[in-house]
């Protein structure tokens, strides 16, 4: 888990399209913060505060420290709306947390010892990223930034599932949840591949491509085609 983030924000009364607007206008984003025993809050953020700390990709993922006038409360994003094509955020979602209570939260996955892969630099063949993304479940003190899967001895043909990922204490993958009771967790449904090492284009259309006959082969053809022909040459003489 990274260091706390901090945000300032503002409370706001008005709501709606308009009101939306403009508070863009002066440069704040609208915001609401939901969750937990406490009304849903409408607040505002200082829109190049707020772009700034998105340039760091923790604050997807962890706790983030709400400032609120004197008021302090620990909350994660939920949602960011952006601008279809300008560097602009339209709107954020933010969920209060309990340190108490397990979260739901989607992490990315990163590769570890991607440039030193088997598969890639022994077998010639190309690394294949399946998954990117991966929802846990968590103690929000416990929250990790990412997951980690280790490429170094994958080879060509061979695939890593989630059960190959190195989980800190304390984190679980969803989708293994299910996977208490189940006898042949490696080929389970939900033991989604990963990671895998497949043979690149060219290897497959060389794969694909007819094979040339032999030298042999050829003259044998040859020579029946030949005779083939002597013999129709023959029986039109008969006629």
């Amino acid at each position: 888990m990274s260091d706390l983030i901090h945000l300032n924000a503002a409370l706001r009364s008005d709501s709606g399209k308009g009101a939306s607007r403009r508070l863009r206008h002066q440069g704040l984003v609208p915001a609401i913060v939901y969750g937990g025993e406490k009304d849903p809050a409408k607040i505002t953020i200082a829109h190049n505060e707020f772009i700034h700390e998105l340039e760091n990709d923790a604050i997807y993922t962890q706790v983030i420290e709400l400032r609120v006038g004197d008021r302090r409360q620990e909350v994660i994003l939920r949602d960011l709306q952006r601008h279809p094509y300008k560097n602009k955020v339209m709107h954020a979602d933010f969920f209060r947390i309990d340190q108490n209570t397990p979260i739901k939260v989607v992490v990315p996955v990163h590769v570890a010892n991607a440039e030193n892969c088997a598969g890639v630099k022994q077998d010639g063949g190309m690394m294949t990223q399946l998954v990117t993304e991966i929802e846990i479940i968590a103690l929000p003190k416990d929250l990790p930034e990412y997951l980690e899967i280790d490429a170094e001895n994958l080879h060509l043909g061979e695939t890593l599932h989630l059960t190959d990922i190195q989980i800190p204490e304390g984190v679980q993958i969803v989708s293994l949840t299910y996977l208490e009771d189940v006898e042949d967790i490696e080929h389970d449904d939900h033991n989604v591949g990963v990671l895998s090492v497949v043979k690149t284009r060219e290897e497959i259309i060389e794969d694909e491509a007819p094979e040339a006959p032999d030298a042999e082969e050829l003259e044998e053809g040859e020579v029946a085609e030949g005779d083939a022909e002597a013999g129709e040459g023959e029986a039109g003489d008969d006629e």
